[in-house]
């Protein structure tokens, strides 16, 4: 893997720690994949504590909340079409209200970038008391997720320190997508020199963004102030994509306190349409990944509603992969996103959104590393 060069710190000052973090991504990522995924080959050793919790078990479930949750709506997806397992995300909140989460003997993955998220350690110890596996994702091995639950798999963002989560929701995508390859390659969904391909694939991820970071803060910038007035956004995606979406409002809601809302794309003409206007403008992931039927499907898919919206008059932002033609004809705006694979994709997708949200904030004079009446890591149910 060709390791991103820092940005030595005497050279660059940040005015927030928000705009830090984001840009500390393509290190946080290459130190998390390293870890899992050295050389582009999942390790035994990183691993094993997890499969001797979930033994050979066909179902998951994914307890988290707020970003975290769409870590696990993404790596649903991944864990799933990878792996062949069958994966349900819950709220952590509503967790202990479910009763059918242990038919079948489910392992259960518990996600939150502090890992003392009240609400998430509430399910994790309700799911060890009804005697099922557990798994904790988090960004402190020594929390109390990672010490309580069967098996840890930490994330190594570093510290975070803005409210806003920015590299501690990608690298968790990482721990996902390496989670997912490697059952894959011991389920036998995957062979050796495919799995070899795939964790190269991710090995590239650091690379592409640090390299896609300058051009996105500079469209991003000259996009704010037709943005700024906005009613509110509606955020649109496909499969993987849909979890990127509803991270995508989360931070616009809680960075630069605008309302707006993620849906599935096939979703938007069953209700949400009627919000459509020019003061009130869509987001689309329209990525496709060209050696994927299922991605191609999904992206003429969006691609016809993207039509159709500017037939109605919609205002369309797009996020499209490097090399897209039509997609910028269909817009009004278009970020181009580095070619990877459709399920890898989405790590890059959200650093867009996450400069959107940090941009929009600083133009309405927000703190945007402690918006109002939020914190770090909610411990109080």
């Amino acid at each position: 893997m060709t390791e991103p060069t820092p940005i030595p710190q005497e050279l660059v000052t940040f005015p927030h720690a928000m705009l830090r973090e984001i840009y500390e991504q393509p290190q946080a990522l290459a130190a998390t994949i390293e870890r899992y995924v050295p050389g582009g080959i999942s390790t035994a050793e990183m691993f094993q504590p997890v499969l001797d919790a979930l033994g050979g078990r066909e179902r998951l479930v994914i307890a988290a909340s707020g970003s975290s949750r769409h870590a696990g709506l993404a790596g649903e997806i991944m864990l799933e079409d990878l792996a062949g397992i069958s994966v349900d995300v819950e709220y952590a909140s509503e967790y202990s209200y479910r009763s059918t989460h242990t038919l079948h003997n489910p392992g259960v993955v518990v996600i939150s970038q502090s890992g003392e998220t009240a609400d998430t350690l509430t399910a994790l110890r309700e799911a060890q008391a009804r005697g099922l596996a557990t798994v904790a994702i988090s960004n402190n091995a020594r929390s109390s997720m990672a010490t309580e639950a069967s098996a840890s798999m930490p994330t190594f963002a570093g510290v975070e320190n803005a409210i806003p989560a920015t590299k501690s929701f990608t690298t968790q995508l990482a721990v996902l997508y390496s989670l997912a390859l490697h059952l894959a390659r011991v389920r036998g969904r995957m062979t050796l020199q495919a799995a070899e391909a795939h964790g190269r694939q991710l090995q590239e991820i650091p690379s592409l963004l640090q390299a896609a970071l300058p051009e996105w803060q500079r469209q991003i910038e000259a996009l704010t102030p037709q943005l700024a007035s906005s009613r509110t956004l509606l955020y649109l995606g496909r499969g993987a994509h849909y979890a990127i979406a509803r991270e995508g409002a989360l931070k616009l809601k809680e960075s630069a306190y605008l309302n707006a809302e993620g849906y599935p794309s096939g979703e938007l003409k069953h209700g949400p349409n009627a919000l459509v206007s020019k003061d009130s403008p869509l987001i689309m992931i329209a990525t496709a990944d060209s050696g994927d039927p299922d991605s191609l499907l999904r992206y003429s898919k969006v691609l016809q509603l993207m039509k159709d919206m500017r037939t109605q008059g919609a205002r369309i932002i797009a996020l499209a992969t490097e090399g897209d033609q039509e997609v910028p004809q269909c817009s009004d705006s278009c970020l181009f996103i580095p070619a990877s694979n459709d399920l890898l994709s989405t790590i890059l997708e959200v650093v867009p959104f996450q400069l959107l949200a940090y941009s929009l904030a600083i133009s309405r004079g927000i703190d945007v590393d402690r918006p109002r009446n939020l914190v770090k890591a909610v411990i109080e149910e």
